[in-house]
């Protein structure tokens, strides 16, 4: 297979890396540019405070029926005094991001470097991008308080299942995941429900999750399950250091 596609520059030391032992200085480097994604996504994420992450295709553009509910989702994130994240691109996060923008919100993006570039949408305040997608799942997870899932492919369900699995296990406490779009996600939430069935997961993992096609009825489960945690004058401020090129906008 990898003789018939064209591996970019920017895929070649991803495949050498998953291939195995490398040597020495070459496990270093890569540690090395692990560290500076970390770094540089801390520093220009540092002070956005509480976000949402909206996560969707980027195929679905302005006249679709969920462009318009992304949209309304980015506006009442930005109602609710929270910041909106997208992945920074066109479709469903340029939607997103255009409500919060449009309601005076913030609006963020955290994108992820591909062979293919993406131009970051028009909406948004402030964007980072980011070479590996492990740090950047870290990233949205670090600074966001909840997930709204739009309909997607295998990028959105990429983060969704990450997400579930780290509240499943413990290592994210009263984090939102909120599926928009009951009729894409109608045969996915019942394959989870044969999951339970069959035990392979336990019928509570159930509630991990809320599918909706509501905005309200998103952002109130959204505040149910952040108040107190991640109210925007509860949540903890840093000032910025000047010596160290830090900006709070």
């Amino acid at each position: 297979m990898e003789g018939k596609r064209r591996i970019s520059p920017v895929q070649q030391d991803d495949v050498r890396f998953l291939r195995g032992p490398q040597a020495r200085l070459s496990e270093l480097a890569f540690l090395w540019k692990v560290g500076l994604d970390f770094v540089r996504g801390f520093r220009r994420l540092h002070f956005s405070g509480p976000c949402v992450t909206v996560f969707g295709s980027a195929r679905f553009g302005e006249g679709h029926r969920y462009y318009a509910l992304a949209r309304d989702m980015g506006r009442k994130i930005a109602q609710m005094g929270l910041t909106c994240m997208t992945g920074g691109g066109p479709g469903i996060m340029e939607a997103a991001n255009r409500g919060a923008y449009e309601a005076g919100g913030r609006s963020l993006g955290c994108n992820i470097i591909l062979p293919r570039e993406q131009e970051p949408n028009a909406y948004l305040h402030k964007w980072v991008s980011i070479h590996y997608f492990f740090v950047r799942k870290v990233l949205l997870s670090k600074y966001s308080c909840a997930f709204v899932v739009m309909p997607g492919g295998l990028g959105t369900m990429d983060e969704m299942f990450e997400a579930l699995t780290l509240i499943q296990t413990g290592k994210m406490f009263q984090f939102p995941v909120v599926l928009m779009g009951s009729d894409y996600y109608t045969e996915l939430r019942e394959h989870i429900e044969f999951m339970a069935k069959e035990k392979t997961i336990d019928p509570r993992d159930l509630e991990l999750f809320l599918v909706t096609d509501s905005v309200e009825e998103a952002s109130a489960h959204i505040r149910k399950l952040t108040t107190g945690m991640y109210e925007p004058a509860g949540f903890r401020k840093i000032k910025p250091v000047r010596a160290l090129g830090e900006r709070e906008a």
